[in-house]
């Protein structure tokens, strides 16, 4: 297969735990736009939290963020934005008073969470992502199975213990059909590799979707191929078997 594409989601699978990129994740890359493929960043994160990381990675043709609700081009100009409904995030702050969990969020204007949060009207911003830590099973599981019935809503996680909620379709496959296009090129030249829910969109359309190690076991089963996990450079060694084909 001719891959021209390599979309990367961050946490658990381009950083390892400590949030570097290891020297062999970094010389992969680098070998992989040598020959010609775009790597693009697929992550959960807004753009101040991965730009540094960008950068020190040279420039990319675009960048995924917040899960597809935001796209950037190689000059971290905004060109596609994807926003969630001030109605529907009420309903989730409803959700997150009433089970009093921790949340975080991405906005147009910022990031508020538990630790700094809102000031003004859930009305008066620009929505793009609603997330909850909930660390008891039970509440998280009540919380996802309400989420999951609304057709309006995109859920899915980062982690095992959070959940993530976007607009209905906003997804990092979503996003990267956009890229794929404007790149004149076809979901089947991409690669895409992850290791969460919200990576289980983009590991579905591309034509080889990997998952880490260290992937939840749905991802696992999901992908075409399992590689190592974030902290043994899974992600150089999922673009050295593309390389050397």
């Amino acid at each position: 297969m001719n891959i021209k594409l390599i979309a990367l989601d961050m946490d658990g699978t381009l950083v390892n735990n400590e949030g570097h990129v290891s020297k062999e994740n970094e010389q992969a890359i680098q070998r992989a736009k040598e020959k010609g493929i775009h790597v693009v960043l697929s992550t959960g994160r807004s753009l101040p939290n991965c730009r540094d990381i960008a950068e020190e990675l040279g420039r990319s043709s675009y960048i995924v963020t917040v899960n597809g609700g935001e796209i950037y081009d190689h000059h971290f100009n905004l060109v596609d934005r994807q926003p969630l409904d001030a109605t529907l995030v009420k309903r989730l702050w409803e959700l997150k008073e009433q089970h009093d969990t921790i949340f975080w969020s991405t906005t147009s204007e910022g990031m508020f969470n538990s630790g700094q949060p809102f000031d003004r009207d859930i009305e008066s911003y620009e929505w793009l992502k609603f997330g909850f830590d909930i660390e008891d099973d039970e509440v998280r599981q009540v919380i996802f199975d309400e989420l999951v019935k609304n057709e309006a809503l995109e859920v899915t996680n980062s982690s095992l213990t959070n959940i993530e909620v976007n607009a209905s379709g906003v997804n990092k496959a979503a996003a990267l059909r956009k890229v794929s296009k404007w790149l004149d090129l076809s979901m089947n030249q991409m690669m895409a590799v992850g290791d969460s829910l919200n990576d289980i969109a983009m590991i579905r359309e591309a034509g080889i979707g990997v998952a880490m190690g260290n992937a939840q076991d749905i991802v696992k089963k999901e992908a075409d191929w399992v590689t190592l996990s974030n902290t043994d450079h899974g992600v150089a060694h999922a673009i050295e078997r593309i390389l050397n084909g």
